[in-house]
């Protein structure tokens, strides 16, 4: 594999989700150039890619906000550090250089830098296939609603009981022709709020049922269910099925990185340093006593690892960064 360019940067951000990006901003405020890499074509991570439509509730100052407006509101703020990116990109190898490391790309693109912080979500990620029905993949059966209007009209059969599945079908209610819900538990993982808000609904639940089969033509039309607790079986008009069955993550190449691991997260100190005195986490991805996996920790945490990468980058720098005001 040929080296198709090199690119130098005071540091490095793996991952173009929300603590990239607001790790890009705050980088630049401490003075810092950014290249940002990301697996996936357009910034945002897993928010723009799975749930753009979805009401994120979790962010200081907004009692709620549509996740799409506040990936561009992350990138209009980041820009203030003219970061560049390297989307569709996979970070693979990393070595160490005289002054820092060397991060190399699945396309043969060399970053050079003098940290890295790596904010890439739960890695790259594929959906929990649903066993039964996969000949209609694409024919009906979906696994993301990244566009709820699409199915505007539509008979929708939703499998799953957690968030995504509680919130598309609380999204797709005003919206589709009917809407159903089926779980193999009686009770939902989702969060108790958006619970209340279904049971409250018009949307019809199963539970504790499964999908047995589907079927139609050249598209799905039927759902076969079957009650767990009678095994008695009844069809469901749908002509779309969304698997809302959770992801298998994958981290990649990061795990030859080296760094000490907590599972499939990265093990960091207070500071956000991993175990490689060069690397910091933060995010999801990164992991620590009493850690609390939302988005506001993880914008606080990519804000806490860009104040301690200053000093390494240049030793000049304090970590406290003083108030952002102070520049104005």
């Amino acid at each position: 594999m040929g080296v198709e360019h090199g690119y130098d940067s005071d540091l490095l951000i793996v991952g173009a989700g929300p603590a990239g990006l607001y790790a890009a901003y705050y980088a630049g405020f401490r003075g810092m150039s950014v290249t940002v890499i990301d697996a996936l074509e357009q910034p945002g991570g897993q928010m723009a890619a799975l749930y753009p439509e979805k009401q994120v509730y979790d962010v200081a100052g907004f009692p709620a906000v549509k996740a799409q407006d506040l990936v561009d509101a992350l990138v209009e703020q980041a820009s203030q550090a003219k970061p560049r990116y390297l989307l569709g990109h996979t970070a693979q190898t990393l070595t160490d250089t005289a002054d820092g490391v060397a991060v190399t790309t699945h396309r043969g693109t060399v970053v050079t830098a003098k940290a890295v912080l790596v904010t890439g979500g739960i890695g790259s990620f594929r959906p929990r296939p649903l066993p039964a029905g996969t000949e209609y993949e694409n024919r009906g059966l979906r696994y993301f609603v990244p566009r709820p209007a699409e199915l505007t009209g539509a008979d929708v059969v939703i499998v799953g009981g957690g968030d995504s599945a509680v919130d598309w079908a609380l999204a797709l209610e005003p919206l589709a022709r009917s809407v159903a819900l089926v779980h193999h538990r009686p009770r939902f993982r989702a969060h108790e709020h958006s619970v209340r808000l279904l049971r409250a609904s018009s949307v019809r639940l199963y539970t504790p049922h499964e999908v047995r089969r589907m079927s139609g033509g050249d598209h799905v039309e039927q759902v076969e269910l079957r009650d767990l607790d009678t095994g008695a079986t009844e069809s469901l008009k749908a002509d779309t099925v969304v698997a809302a069955l959770g992801f298998v993550a994958n981290l990649g190449p990061l795990t030859t990185w080296g760094l000490q691991m907590r599972g499939r997260h990265i093990e960091v100190d207070r500071t956000m340093r991993t175990s490689h005195p060069r690397v910091y986490a933060a995010g999801d991805i990164a992991d620590y006593d009493g850690k609390v996996a939302l988005i506001s920790v993880g914008l606080g945490e990519a804000a806490l690892a860009v104040n301690h990468i200053a000093p390494v980058v240049d030793p000049t720098l304090a970590t406290v960064p003083g108030h952002s005001s102070d520049s104005l």
